[in-house]
């Protein structure tokens, strides 16, 4: 397909930097990760020893029915979609490739193909072995880049002081290496929480009870067999299900993605002010143009894009969340045709983790701003000084100091004039005199080495 007449943007303008996530969202990649559930379970009922019409598969032709999913191909795609065409039904459409492409010495054996089995027990499986692929093997890991980026800021800028803002007022002042450490902090916490969700999976029927499976072969502990047919895709088996599985720990992870863009999108925000404020500059590119009008503009369009993106896909994941673990009675197919979506989801946070990575790589301090934002704001060692005062038991300290510097702009000789006529103890006076908005930030520098 042409990019330029895609409609949505990550298939279309922006699909070059999404790609990797198509190995384990797409269409193909689904069709991909049925097969698998097919394949391994005919496998697995092969070595279920009291199924005698079934014999256990020889080690060869395990492999040669692996090789069906594990080469599975784009002409092997379209083969599939050509029998959905006819059957109008995807599930079904696996069923019947995968007979077709049996060894001639299993033939024989074909009906074992999707034996005793509803559609939802392949795609719950295949759905969650999708998100669990693609999760791990393309979100961590731009996140954790996320994570290394912002861990290198940190400690380059744990000594650079910075003039704090509560409500957009003046504050307390801090370290920039110990602002962006709360960050790190943030997403790396949440990060491991989504790294230790185990997805469930359901693998009993067509509504959840085994009911073929125990006509037909009333012998075999098919409760078993299920809790080991599922774990080995890592999953914890759900037993008490509908005819499919409710959802709730693919609805976990979801939350949890979209926690992790919140706090990105929180970072994102922040770096666009700090940028605004002068705190940063961004690096000039050859060729790029930041306004089609105004030539002296370099934007921070990253963060935006990221930012905008980010509320893409939380909308997608919240809506998931929200919808999934609600199906009226044994099922409806409202779930299937959502939970299709998935990587869309994914794509526009993946978009989003991208650009605010080109964001913050484009980023250069400006010491001459920063510097100059602290010595404007000599009002915030009202709180030091006062809090000393407290401790030495002058009366009313706060009221003092208030009256002195709120809404008023204080200057460093106004503080230095106020300590000096203090009646307090020399070393408590001398301490207060070397007070400055630069060298006010208590434990920041020591903070920012805890990550």
């Amino acid at each position: 397909m042409n990019n330029l007449t895609n409609i949505a943007p990550i298939d279309g303008r922006y699909q070059k930097q999404i790609e990797g996530l198509g190995g384990y969202f797409s269409e193909m990649a689904l069709q991909k990760y049925r097969l698998l559930v097919e394949v391994e379970y005919f496998i697995s009922l092969s070595k279920e020893k009291t199924i005698k019409e079934l014999p256990t598969l020889s080690i060869a032709n395990q492999k040669e029915l692996r090789k069906i999913y594990e080469n599975f191909s784009l002409t092997d795609a379209k083969k599939i979609k050509n029998i959905e065409k006819v059957t109008n039904h995807d599930v079904k459409a696996i069923e019947y490739f995968l007979k077709d492409r049996l060894p001639k010495n299993l033939n024989k054996y074909s009906e074992f193909i999707h034996f005793g089995l509803t559609s939802e027990d392949i795609n719950n499986l295949s759905f969650s072995l999708m998100l669990k692929d693609g999760i791990k093997n393309i979100i961590i890991p731009e996140i954790s880049t996320l994570l290394k980026i912002l861990k290198q800021l940190s400690k380059k800028y744990q000594n650079i002081s910075l003039l704090s803002l509560t409500h957009g007022q003046p504050a307390t002042p801090t370290t920039l290496g110990k602002e962006i450490a709360v960050f790190y902090n943030r997403i790396n916490q949440s990060l491991d929480n989504l790294k230790n969700i185990k997805l469930n999976g359901k693998f009993s029927g067509a509504t959840g009870n085994f009911a073929a499976l125990v006509v037909a072969y009333p012998q075999v502990n098919w409760i078993n067999f299920s809790k080991k047919f599922i774990s080995q895709f890592g999953f914890t088996s759900n037993l008490l299900t509908t005819q499919i599985e409710p959802h709730d720990s693919i609805c976990s992870t979801f939350d949890n993605v979209a926690h992790i863009n919140n706090i990105i999108k929180d970072l994102n925000q922040d770096m666009w002010l700090y940028i605004s404020r002068g705190i940063f500059k961004l690096k000039k590119k050859a060729g790029e143009v930041g306004s089609s009008t105004m030539p002296h503009k370099v934007n921070p369009i990253n963060f935006e894009n990221s930012e905008g993106n980010l509320g893409l896909a939380n909308s997608i994941l919240r809506f998931l969340s929200d919808k999934l673990p609600i199906s009226r009675m044994q099922r409806d197919l409202t779930d299937s045709t959502t939970l299709r979506n998935q990587g869309v989801a994914l794509g526009y946070s993946l978009l989003a983790y991208q650009n605010t990575i080109k964001g913050l790589e484009k980023l250069e301090i400006n010491k001459k701003a920063i510097e100059q934002e602290l010595n404007n704001h000599w009002e915030v060692l009202a709180e030091p000084i006062q809090t000393v005062l407290r401790k030495i038991g002058i009366d009313k300290p706060y009221e003092k100091l208030k009256e002195l510097t709120r809404g008023e702009r204080i200057t460093k000789e106004t503080i230095s004039s106020f300590i000096k006529n203090l009646e307090i103890p020399k070393s408590e006076k001398e301490k207060l005199l070397k007070l400055t908005p630069k060298n006010y930030t208590g434990l920041s520098k020591n903070l920012s080495n805890l990550i």
